[in-house]
């Protein structure tokens, strides 16, 4: 148990599962609902969207209705988002994956197959559960859960026969107990028991595996910092050879192998060497410390026994049920080991939380064992190969993605003899040289044109647009030929992006380039009549971090509320209110607060004198303003990392610099405040290439007060994946594709 302030509390288990996976997840595995239409599953799915794509096997009119009806207390938002984002089959309406089906099925041998004839087979298939394990087993998803309706016949029994990986499986039951549980027994009131539902026959190799598999499982699951050792006991009513009979002599046989086994088992992670398992203990002694003081006075676990492994099955079954039943209010679910998280068992009386809890379980074992990186097929999920191109003044970077997935990413360098041609020459002329090095980048990975689904360019100097992805047209390319915005090597993306896909079926795009204006009339205005504010920041990286916080909470861009601070070579802080980009500074030019390379806001009068003082051109004003301002100009470097340095040597200077910048930083971000119009701000959220300094982002946090919302933070410019989600949104159907018209602007 945790102690805060005097009381104890139970330890978090659904937050330590969050965290973990969050910590290891790089994709999100698909995970088949076989039991669509059931209020408990409806009602964890709406909580397992950010870890999985789901695949709900009923009619989405159907589940929708379920909802309505049965789920009215569920959050709306939650329920849009889940069900966007999720694909809803009936087992009926895909015949080519029967088909599929029926021929695997038809080919197991004989013990794994409850039908001989092909007819038999489609209509056993065509069951949900049945549909289901399939799913999985042919690749096409990558677990099943099951088992709230199902009875083991026919759904639990044909997953072991059907996914089966390991020689022996075993299923654990986990417990988070409630505070009136005796704190004392188990640490942090955690129990693992072990086989509650599969071997009705033992042997001394299939219960020393049972051991091994029941602890690793917990291993897995809870954080070393947690339970720093896994402590198993194997449990019979003899305890260290103090009674006889076939029982004790089984535990006994089994425990002298599970050395052996464990140490396979370590060999496949250094964390299973926190497993001790212990053999022959008696029951009570395992369920009681005062037991355990007159049994075992000076043995006993280090840290108290917190995985029990029943000798039979019979008995690992009813202390899952004695304790559920005892402990209502505990969490609990189970959890398979030896069908590598294919399948999820549910217990019919399993509440929505247990089912959850269970699939995260199994979701974070899929990453943490290190084997899974992407769904084998994108049959409900369709993984569109995108290219993405950011062109730089001297380089052209490229990435391919399939969905969300990164394949390769490349920065291709063009020699000064490469760029020679096109000295004092418009920047887009270099389009058709910038794209055939893309297509003999494409050629070293084996790919060309006719491999993508899609092309998408940084968005360039175009005129004022609302955020969004823009098929490029032709008033575009003009518009970027004509330099109507200045020019720029950004000017060259959907240059690029054309050339390639001119006369294919590919769609080129744009997404969110820098002059993405949203931003309110009355934030443009100045005390100067002749000055208008104008909207040029880090759209691309600020509307993709926004819409990555959106997704993590499950909810929409257009729902949330939240102030995004890119920090870079140019610090952009901007609004966004449900939806809308409604207030940012002038990144490019230098408004807003310094940086490492640009002056940020400085004293008018004080800049009106310096211009007139003869002390400097207006080159070299333009110069310290973008370019040679901020930390060069007062540390005399643009690196943060030397900045950081400098203060650890004990540099004073170095260090109020620093907390300036974060405090000018903190003050912008507040600034914005007003933007919401008293709407409650959702989260302040920092990114960009500075966002990678934990002092900096300690600093700025110490200024933000703590009604301005959480502070999250998403380091790094990430603008090829914010490119690919753009394209991916429109692909997806998520979106439409905008079309570039600036005058037809609402």
């Amino acid at each position: 148990m945790t102690e805060i302030r005097g009381a104890a509390l139970p330890f978090d288990i659904d937050r330590a599962l969050d965290d973990q996976i969050l910590a290891v997840m790089q994709n999100r595995p698909t995970v088949v609902l076989t039991e669509a239409l059931d209020p408990r599953t409806i009602e964890a799915a709406c909580h397992l969207s950010r870890f999985a794509r789901l695949v709900f096997l009923a009619d989405e009119a159907a589940v929708r209705a379920v909802q309505h009806e049965q789920l009215p207390h569920l959050d709306a938002t939650r329920v849009a988002y889940t069900f966007q984002n999720a694909a809803f089959i009936e087992p009926a309406s895909r015949p080519d994956l029967l088909d599929e089906f029926v021929a695997e099925y038809l080919s197991l041998p004989a013990e794994l197959r409850r039908a001989d004839l092909p007819q038999e087979a489609r209509e056993l298939l065509s069951e949900p559960a049945h549909f289901g394990i399939m799913c999985v087993r042919c690749g096409h998803a990558d677990t099943v859960v099951g088992g709230l309706t199902h009875e083991p016949r026919q759904y639990f029994r044909p997953m072991l026969r059907l996914l089966r990986v390991n020689k022996v499986m075993c299923e654990a039951g986990i417990f988070v107990l409630p505070p009136d549980h005796p704190s004392d027994i188990f640490p942090h009131n955690i129990v693992v028991f072990g086989d509650v539902g599969v071997n009705a026959t033992m042997t001394p190799e299939t219960l020393a595996r049972i051991a091994v598999g029941t602890c690793a499982v917990a291993r897995d699951l809870f954080p070393e910092d947690v339970l720093p050792t896994i402590n198993g006991a194997i449990v019979s009513y003899s305890h260290k050879g103090s009674d006889e009979g076939p029982s004790p002599e089984l535990v006994r046989r089994a425990t002298a192998l599970v050395p052996e086994i464990l140490a396979e088992r370590v060999a496949l992670g250094e964390r299973y060497s926190t497993i001790h398992i212990e053999g022959e203990v008696k029951i009570s002694t395992a369920l009681s410390r005062r037991s355990a003081m007159y049994y075992q006075p000076a043995e006993g676990s280090p840290g108290g026994t917190n995985v029990i492994i029943a000798p039979n099955l019979d008995l690992g079954n009813l202390l899952f049920h004695l304790y559920a039943t005892r402990y209502p209010e505990a969490k609990k679910f189970p959890v398979m080991f030896g069908v590598r998280f294919k399948g999820v068992d549910l217990p019919m009386d399993s509440s929505a939380q247990d089912v959850m809890l269970a699939v995260k379980a199994s979701l974070l074992r899929h990453h943490k064992f290190g084997h899974w990186t992407r769904t084998p097929k994108d049959t409900f999920f369709p993984r569109p190969r995108i290219l993405a191109i950011n062109p730089g003044s001297t380089s052209t970077k490229i990435s391919v993605y399939e969905g969300d997935l990164e394949c390769f990413t490349k920065e291709l360098q063009h020699s000064a003899a490469e760029m020679a041609p096109f000295e004092s020459r418009p920047i887009t002329e270099q389009a058709g040289f910038r794209k055939q090095a893309v297509l003999a980048a494409l050629a070293e990975h084996d790919l060309a044109l006719a491999d993508l689904d899609a092309v998408a360019g940084r968005g360039g100097l175009v005129r004022p647009i609302p955020h969004g992805t823009y098929a490029v047209n032709e008033r575009m390319l003009a518009d970027l030929r004509a330099a109507v915005g200045g020019e720029h090597a950004s000017n060259l993306g959907a240059l690029i992006a054309d050339e390639l896909c001119r006369g294919t079926p590919l769609p080129a795009f744009i997404v969110d380039p820098v002059v993405v204006d949203e931003v309110w009339g009355k934030a443009k205005i100045t005390g100067f009549k002749s000055v208008r504010r104008l909207v040029i920041s880090h759209a691309l990286n600020q509307i993709a971090t926004a819409q990555r916080f959106a997704q993590e909470h499950e909810t929409f861009y257009e729902r949330i509320n939240v102030v995004v601070c890119h920090m870079g070579g140019g610090i952009t802080v901007g609004a966004h209110r449900r939806g809308r980009y409604i207030d940012v500074n002038n990144g490019l030019n230098g408004e807003g607060p310094f940086t490492p390379q640009r002056s940020g806001t400085v004293p008018t009068g004080q800049l009106i004198d310096l211009c007139f003082s003869g002390q400097y051109t207006k080159a070299e004003l333009k110069l310290l303003n973008k370019g040679r301002g901020g930390l060069i100009d007062l540390l005399g470097t643009a690196d943060l990392r030397e900045v950081e340095k400098r203060i650890a040597g004990g540099d004073e200077w170095a260090a109020l610099v620093f907390d300036a910048m974060a405090y000018q930083i903190a003050k912008h971000i507040a600034m914005l405040l007003p933007a919401f119009q008293n709407e409650p701000v959702d989260g302040i959220l920092l990114t960009g290439g500075m966002a990678r300094s934990a002092d900096l982002v300690a600093t700025i946090r110490s200024y933000i007060p703590a009604y301005c919302g959480l502070v999250a933070v998403y380091p790094g410019e990430n603008e090829m994946a914010a490119l690919v989600q753009g394209a991916l949104r429109v692909l997806n159907g998520k979106e439409k594709a905008r079309t570039y018209d600036p005058e037809a602007r609402p």
